[in-house]
């Protein structure tokens, strides 16, 4: 428990949402923002006793969530998606305040879980199960497809209501309850979320959210997966975390969906439209500053146009990123030092620093321009090192098999990106590369509900979205019976 509080922070504290209504625990820490270093507000602190109530709630209201209709489920969707829109403001607001992200990540945030509730609500229906041919004419046979129970929903800070809401939103769709265990990064962000389901009319108990201080996290984790209300676990976070979680749920022989890091590679030939693979190159580097699982980590470029493309490369980061009065903000100064010295130790063994200055003095230690490094090779710690920060490395390379080595040379496979004009080449590269997804002349930051989402490898298994996220949670019962 938090042993002090600050002052700051007395005005307003976190709830959590269990069984409809908004509960505040005695245990609280302090919030603070990563933009002005100083605590914004507390946030409760699940102890068992909230962990027991949120269980036992999503249990109770999966007796009849189960059996609402498609349209009931539905039209709670459709009112969540309009209210995502009419609060626009004031849930951004928690989230620029909470992790540091800029206005317009923050709406493309609230767009993305709006669209994922308008088209998920629309294929609710999409369940369904068969009725095959059995071996004996006297029997008949129906294979159904059931919700689990309640689901575990962990979801991260950096895109927080695409995160957060992709966690909740297909298991309730097919029929599950759920307990999301929000970020303590961003409580507040958290809470409005699941604050427009219930404003929407979700019954109470079918979403229940709960968050703690870091320090609790392995005990409440534990408690929670280890819980027999607990059907299934869903994690979106790091590869570290993801081992932990999965090793959990294998104890407790309960099925788990995890998308966790990356590494991703853009592969730029010698044949590609220069303009545009620098400018997605760009963007997918340093988006949010380059605090998401999909960024751009490593950019191959074919030898024959390396030079003319790290012009238009630093041209491109310069003019989408370099206009900015300040640098951008990272979750916290951690994660500043982490890229600080992978940039470093990269320049000490022969790379050379193509864009940016990691020796800038900025007015707080949570914020850093993108930096762009060129020469990289395996030696580097940046090699195999997820940065999930603002910084870049380029290779050269030459022929395709050197490039398919080096992009799969990599304990992560969550998405990746080519860059030519020969789209026989771009798919010939696209089936070799062990990645979840390969983006063909775009960038590899890339999600929408209608495509399936996730990993390879240690990037993590199942998928999200789509028709394919809403398999992942229902099973299928066997139903026999005699003429």
């Amino acid at each position: 428990m938090a042993q002090s509080v600050s002052a700051a922070a007395e005005s307003y504290s976190v709830p959590f949402w269990i069984n409809g209504e908004e509960v505040h625990p005695s245990n609280k820490f302090d919030v603070v923002s990563p933009v002005t270093g100083k605590v914004i507000h507390q946030s409760g602190s699940a102890s068992d006793v909230e962990v027991r109530a949120a269980t036992e709630a999503a249990a109770e209201a999966f007796k009849t969530w189960r059996k609402t209709l498609p349209k009931e489920r539905r039209d709670v969707f459709m009112k969540a998606a309009q209210l995502l829109e009419s609060r626009r403001d004031e849930l951004g607001q928690y989230m620029m305040q909470e992790t540091g992200a800029p206005r317009q990540w923050a709406d493309f945030n609230i767009g993305v879980a709006k669209d994922m509730l308008l088209d998920i609500g629309g294929r609710i229906v999409s369940l369904e199960g068969t009725i095959p041919t059995t071996a004996d004419p006297n029997v008949g046979a129906m294979v159904v497809k059931e919700p689990f129970g309640v689901v575990l929903a962990i979801a991260p800070w950096n895109a927080p209501y695409i995160l957060g809401i992709r966690s909740v939103l297909f298991p309730i769709a097919a029929g599950n309850t759920a307990i999301l265990k929000g970020s303590e990064a961003c409580p507040r962000t958290m809470w409005g979320l699941c604050s427009v389901f219930h404003e929407a009319g979700l019954p109470a108990g079918v979403l229940n959210l709960i968050v703690h201080e870091p320090q609790n996290a392995p005990a409440i984790t534990r408690a929670l997966i280890a819980d027999p209300h607990v059907k299934k676990i869903n994690f979106t976070g790091s590869t570290g975390v993801g081992r932990i979680i999965g090793r959990l749920a294998g104890e407790n022989l309960k099925p788990v969906l995890l998308e966790l890091g990356g590494k991703a590679p853009a592969i730029v030939w010698e044949d590609a439209d220069l303009d545009n693979a620098a400018t997605q190159c760009a963007l997918g580097a340093f988006l949010n500053s380059g605090q998401i699982c999909m960024s751009t980590e490593r950019i191959l470029v074919h030898k024959n146009i390396r030079a003319e493309f790290e012009k238009k490369l630093v041209g491109a980061v310069d003019a989408i990123f370099g206009s900015a009065p300040d640098a951008p903000i990272l979750i916290n100064s951690l994660a500043v030092e982490k890229n600080k010295k992978l940039v470093q130790d990269a320049l000490s063994k022969g790379g050379s620093l193509l864009y940016g200055d990691i020796n800038a003095q900025e007015i707080t230690n949570t914020r850093m321009r993108p930096v762009v490094i060129s020469g990289a090779h395996s030696e580097m710690e940046i090699y195999q090192t997820e940065s999930f920060g603002p910084s870049v490395a380029l290779y050269e390379i030459e022929t395709e098999e050197e490039a398919l080595r080096i992009a799969n040379d990599t304990e992560y496979g969550l998405t990746s990106a080519v860059f030519t004009e020969d789209l026989r080449r771009g798919l010939r590269i696209a089936n070799e590369i062990e990645t979840g997804a390969v983006h063909i002349n775009n960038m590899t930051v890339h999600d929408e509900s209608a495509l399936p989402h996730g990993g390879a490898k240690a990037s993590g298994y199942g998928r999200f979205n789509t028709t394919y996220g809403m398999g992942e949670w229902v099973r299928t019962k066997t139903i026999t019976y005699k003429f």
